[in-house]
């Protein structure tokens, strides 16, 4: 115990870290991008709904860009995407964007009120645009056109916005440059106008499965020519690889430049314009990630022949990266952060956001001349970083063999300690995804329960992506038995090794892992003593006949199997229909308005348990939908989840 700590048992410690902290208190920025000389990004603000501001540095801190209170977001995938560009180097000629109720595309010009450029749906939200580039008086971008509310029958094309604001009264002012794909990415223009380039894919494939490179040339009259493939084969044999990122090199060259995996990880590759295609890096790292949003990036050309690439192996550094194959991280970035996201260059500096295990998100500037790092948006939250945990990551031993890699954070106050006869409670985090993964860095999430003296372990599960593509298809027709035994294997390495007491171990999940967690508590009713359950699967059956929106509705051709020959499999997995087997008390918290894990699955669970006598505290929030953003959902969630840990882990918590 360190001098001035106080002993009291774990879980009971009193902590400054509240839920309407963890709400509000932390800022999560992103969509960096320059305006002129600027930076700017979005930040959604949960004392506002949710709402995702524009913002930009200002001399007495980030301040909004827009007047009024403009939601930058699109809906497009439901998971959404880039909203909002630049409309040229100069700011005078302002921004275009996705406002969130209507998903019109507007542009606003300083002194101006923002003008919308796209016509209503006949519905909100049936016309839907993302990943905007400029190209002379038009904005190119993708349109997600969406026939029904429950978003299971989309359409989307490449489409010609003109800048002047005719084709909000006119539709036919709005020109279809290309589809062919049930799913696209935005454009990307090369510099000079002659060609265009994108990513498409179809179902049953999702992005980090398998993608095409289209590119196609431009016409003088703005028009494009059949496109045609320059990397990947949705129609080719095994193994088939995913593009999840496409840039044109800025030094006028002609090359584009392809994040792909033909050899098992996401590295940089070059296209040259005569179709030859050359790995820059051959390397078991990653440049990229799962495609979950339009308009993601993790390479970024630089006017000089270079690239600034995010890169790494369950980590995220930030390096720049000669066409030579050289590749440096400059120590000032080294120093910043291990996590980069979103970023965004003016042709020689850099704009992210950058974090780490002892960093709140930041958004900064970045030199690769000299690795200079200036901050523009300072961390929010850091009046609680003496209460922050010091986590590492480290891999367990696998049923299957395999490794396990897991983010730990032990229970850390500098007020308190806990008894040295007492083993403290564990909670294990599971990521959402399946195919997705998360970051070791300082979390406000992490720290209202460590700072409680809980322990969490935020497992990294077969399936996570950041390790490769076969780490990621250990989760190929094993979902809800690879994802649960790593979650299994994680926890009890942690009792084998003393760290944590086998009575006192609970698990959590969102979304997919949701799913994860519920069936964790099927498949090993003795582990688990309690669960927060956040908009969960937990039917897949229904979500395989059409339960879910279009971006996701064949992803369990993957995970599970193909619908409806896997149907069994289907059925033995579903937590809906192993809820007999549940003996531990859990709250189940959903957004009414999910388009992704429909509500009743959740009502159905609830009402199976009622029935035989398991404690589930259901929780509903009207106005949410698949992931929280307004403050009094997350803390009542926060609330109800930590009282039934204490409840059946046995300790009274301090709210």
């Amino acid at each position: 115990m360190v001098h001035g700590q106080r002993t009291a048992p774990y879980g009971s410690w009193a902590s400054p870290i509240g839920a309407d902290d963890v709400a509000g208190g932390e800022a999560l920025p992103e969509w960096v991008d320059f305006v002129g000389s600027e930076v700017w990004w979005t930040e959604p603000l949960p004392e506002d709904g949710g709402r995702a501001a524009l913002m930009r540095g200002g001399p007495d801190g980030p301040v909004e860009a827009l007047p009024g209170r403009w939601d930058v977001r699109t809906r497009v995938i439901e998971y959404g995407g880039r909203p909002w560009r630049a409309v040229s180097t100069d700011p005078a000629d302002g921004v275009v964007f996705t406002h969130g109720p209507d998903q019109r595309l507007h542009l606003w010009r300083p002194g101006a009120d923002p003008l919308p450029l796209t016509p209503p749906g006949s519905w909100a939200a049936e016309l839907r645009y993302a990943d905007p580039t400029v190209r002379g008086d038009e904005v190119w971008c993708v349109r997600e056109t969406v026939a029904d509310e429950e978003g299971t029958r989309v359409t989307r094309h490449l489409v010609a916005v003109p800048l002047d604001g005719s084709a909000r009264t006119d539709p036919g002012r709005v020109r279809e440059l290309a589809a062919g794909h049930q799913f696209l990415t935005g454009p990307r223009i090369e510099p000079g106008g002659d060609r265009v380039a994108w990513i498409g894919w179809n179902h049953p494939d999702l992005p980090w499965d398998a993608t095409e490179l289209m590119v196609a040339d431009i016409t003088p009259a703005g028009a494009l020519s059949e496109p045609r493939a320059v990397l990947g084969d949705l129609a080719g044999p095994e193994p088939r690889q995913a593009v999840t990122q496409a840039e044109w090199a800025a030094d006028g060259s002609g090359v584009l430049y392809a994040v792909t995996d033909p050899d098992g990880w996401w590295n940089v590759h070059a296209v040259s314009p005569d179709g030859t295609v050359r790995n820059l890096r051959p390397a078991q790292e990653e440049f990229g990630d799962a495609l979950w949003r339009i308009g993601q990036r993790w390479i970024v050309p630089l006017r000089d022949g270079t690239l600034a690439v995010v890169h790494g192996t369950g980590e995220r550094r930030l390096g720049i990266l000669s066409p030579d194959g050289a590749l440096r991280d400059p120590e000032g970035f080294v120093a910043a952060g291990t996590e980069w996201i979103s970023p965004a260059t003016d042709g020689r500096l850099l704009a992210a956001v950058c974090a780490g295990p002892r960093r709140r998100r930041t958004v900064v500037v970045a030199d690769p001349a000299d690795g200079g790092v200036t901050v523009v948006r300072p961390p929010s939250g850091t009046e609680f970083d003496a209460w922050a945990p010091a986590p590492y990551t480290r891999a367990f031993d696998g049923t299957d063999g395999e490794e396990v890699y897991a983010h730990l954070y032990p229970p850390y106050s500098p007020d308190h300690a806990g008894p040295d006869d007492e083993l403290p409670p564990w909670l294990i985090f599971v990521h959402g995804g399946p195919t997705s993964r998360s970051a070791l860095v300082l979390r406000q999430d992490i720290g209202f329960f460590t700072s409680r003296g809980i322990g969490v372990a935020d497992v990294q599960y077969g399936g996570s992506s950041g390790y490769g593509r076969a780490y990621r298809e250990r989760l190929r027709g094993n979902w809800g038995l690879t994802d649960v035994q790593d979650c299994a294997a994680v926890a009890r390495g942690l009792i084998a090794e003393g760290l944590a007491d086998p009575a006192r171990i609970a698990i959590r999940g969102g979304s997919a892992g949701g799913w994860t967690a519920a069936a964790s508590l099927c498949a090993e009713p003795d582990l688990y003593g309690a669960a927060g359950v956040y908009f969960p699967l937990l039917d897949p059956v229904t979500w395989a006949a059409g339960g879910t929106h279009d971006f996701e509705a064949r992803y369990l051709d993957s995970l599970i199997g193909p619908w409806p020959e896997a149907r069994d499999r289907y059925e033995e997995r579903s937590p809906l229909a192993g809820a007999d087997r549940i003996k531990a008390p859990f709250v189940l918290l959903q957004g009414m308005e999910d388009k992704v894990c429909p509500p009743e699955q959740s009502r159905l669970m609830a009402e199976r348990l009622a029935e035989r006598g398991v404690a589930c505290e259901y929780l509903t929030f009207e106005g949410e939908g698949h992931g929280f953003r307004k403050v009094e959902s997350i803390v009542t969630a926060l609330h109800a989840e930590l009282r039934q840990y204490g409840e059946a882990l046995g300790f009274t918590p301090v709210l």
